[in-house]
């Protein structure tokens, strides 16, 4: 439905008031110790995110949320999970942060039954939740919150690498397909199917809040 496309739009967009341009989930990181340092590795290091990393395991717990939104204690259990499956201080203060402000944001939005949320509610719990309180598809869910989380990344990479946007555009169309694929798997992944192995990104994360000079804040 169109008005279901706007909500995602309105929600994802980069205007909208969840503070997510303030943190680079690692990249920052990544660049500052040169692993990141031109559109080939910058493209390879947002793939492994996607395939591998916290960015596999936000969209999956963000479609089980959607899926009960209706039932507390099941949202509560999955933002438990979130928490727990968050190796670095700035990450859990990301998703804390971002996810409280998305649920003060889509007030706007009321629903007959709106869903009872955890407290702290992690950014994809909240997504979920009210996209399924507002009978959202899924698979749309999925591929509007995958591709804007990667344009974010692509946005650090502009201005950090530096890389030129022709260069941040070429990566976002490169990834368009893998994001379908990713949003095809997690649509039907159970929790089972949540294991992260990027062991970078995750320690990239650990070591941002050292930094001697930061632009993000994670």
């Amino acid at each position: 439905m169109s008005t279901d496309l706007q909500k995602l739009l309105t929600w994802l967009s980069p205007a909208f008031p969840v503070g997510a341009f303030a943190w680079s989930a690692g990249l920052e990181t990544a660049i500052v110790q040169r692993k990141v340092t031109d559109r080939g590795t910058t493209q390879e290091w947002i793939a492994g995110t996607l395939h591998h990393g916290g960015l596999r395991t936000d969209a999956i717990l963000l479609t089980h949320a959607q899926t009960v939104h209706a039932d507390a204690a099941r949202l509560q259990e999955l933002a438990d999970l979130c928490l727990a499956l968050t190796p670095a201080r700035e990450r859990h203060a990301e998703t804390v942060l971002t996810g409280n402000a998305f649920v003060l944001a889509s007030a706007a939005w009321p629903v007959e039954a709106p869903p009872t949320l955890p407290k702290p509610c992690p950014y994809p719990v909240a997504i979920g939740a009210l996209a399924g309180a507002h009978g959202i598809d899924r698979h749309d869910t999925l591929i509007a919150f995958l591709t804007t989380t990667v344009h974010s990344q692509v946005s650090v990479a502009v201005r950090l690498v530096p890389i030129g946007q022709s260069d941040g555009l070429a990566i976002m169309a490169a990834l368009e397909p893998e994001i379908l694929a990713l949003a095809d798997l997690c649509v039907n992944a159970t929790l089972d199917d949540i294991g992260g192995v990027a062991y970078g990104a995750d320690i990239a994360q650990m070591q941002h809040e050292t930094l001697p000079t930061r632009i993000f804040r994670s």
